[in-house]
């Protein structure tokens, strides 16, 4: 080393960014796209409630909670299945055990949501049980959309990667 240079710094001093990309981490990141476009599917199906004919309003929901429904199952096999993306999380990043463990758990219980708002679409009568059903359906809408937000944030913070909050 001649006068004047630094010293090299060696990567493990400086705390490296885990930044591999994995087969979980991609499985995730290309899923992540279908996912939002269900969410917002669903946005759409309740976006057209505003005076319309209550029958025509519940056909769309029905299909936007199956087609939610379907892409949630992908969701969940991909981050909580054998070698998925929570796995691996978890594997390198131990300290964030326990987010993983909440966001299971909030799985269970968007997917019970999202077939509970299912079932209540296909038999809701009245307008009350359609506002209600409404209601339910906006709040499930928002807590999707938080959970999305979340998830980026625990994979910036497990890889430091951003896969991506525009998909």
């Amino acid at each position: 080393m001649t006068s004047g240079e630094e010293p090299p710094v060696r990567r493990t001093e400086v705390g490296e960014a885990y930044e591999a990309s994995t087969s979980a981490l991609q499985a995730a990141k290309g899923q992540r796209l279908s996912l939002r476009r269900a969410i917002s599917g669903l946005e759409e199906a309740l976006a057209t409630r505003d005076g319309g004919e209550p029958t025509a309003w519940l056909d769309g929901l029905c299909g936007a909670l199956e087609h939610l429904g379907d892409v949630w199952a992908v969701h969940v096999e991909v981050t909580e299945g054998p070698g998925g993306l929570y796995q691996e999380i978890v594997e390198n990043a131990p300290r964030l055990a326990s987010r993983v463990g909440r966001f299971r758990r909030e799985h269970a219980d968007l997917a019970e949501r999202i077939r509970a708002g299912l079932a209540a679409a296909r038999s809701a009568g009245g307008d009350g049980e359609v506002r209600a059903l409404r209601d339910r359906m906006v709040r499930l809408f928002a807590d999707l959309t938080r959970h999305r937000k979340r998830g980026l944030d625990l994979v910036y913070e497990a890889y430091h990667v951003d896969i991506g909050g525009e998909s």
